[in-house]
């Protein structure tokens, strides 16, 4: 039996706009949600579920549909994430004075996230200490944590999601958890 979604692709394949439009509203809050807590930024959120619905649009002829729709977009998002994650500058000392910008330091010169005061005073201490722990894994321990524990998919999805066999899936969460461990014990 065909799934919803493989129905909807064949739909938009044809041409059927409202069909492509179903299936960015099943998955465009949950790409959102997976890319904003590998990326940590709302604007590359925001432009790689963009990114992801261009490259499902373009390539819907390309999906298999005997391989879960979910897995498939899954797969093009972490993949876009990673990409951007692998593309940063190394990370610098906030303190130090920038060379390109005199008198500034790395504090100043960090992005606004919009956070509102009631915002900021909903996120427990703990939960803000975790997420930056997050931060600050490894690209390739990064995707498996959040496909994991925030997106909540088996080993098998995400061994799936990233063209990775099961037993290395659960070796990078062993790790990425381990990571996870040692800078936590340091902090709390």
């Amino acid at each position: 039996m065909i799934s919803i979604e493989a129905r909807l692709a064949r739909m938009a394949l044809r041409g059927d706009q409202e069909a492509f439009a179903e299936i960015v509203g099943l998955y465009q809050e949950k790409l959102y949600h997976m890319a904003y807590r590998m990326l940590s930024n709302r604007q590359e959120a925001e432009d790689v579920v963009q990114d992801t619905f261009l490259r499902v649009y373009n390539n819907l002829d390309r999906y298999d549909e005997t391989m879960k729709f979910s897995t498939w977009i899954y797969r093009i998002a972490t993949n876009l994430c990673i990409d951007r994650l692998r593309k940063r500058k190394p990370s610098y000392s906030l303190d130090a004075e920038s060379s390109d910008h005199e008198g500034l330091d790395g504090y100043s010169m960090i992005p606004s996230d919009d956070r509102t005061p009631e915002s900021e005073t909903l996120l427990s201490e703990t939960q803000r200490i975790i997420h930056q722990a997050m931060d600050t894994l490894p690209a390739k321990y990064k995707s498996v944590m959040v496909l994991r524990y925030l997106q909540e998919l088996s080993l098998q999805e995400i061994g799936d999601v990233l063209g990775m066999p099961v037993t290395t899936v659960k070796t990078r969460v062993h790790r990425g958890r381990e990571f996870l461990r040692k800078k936590l014990e340091r902090v709390l």
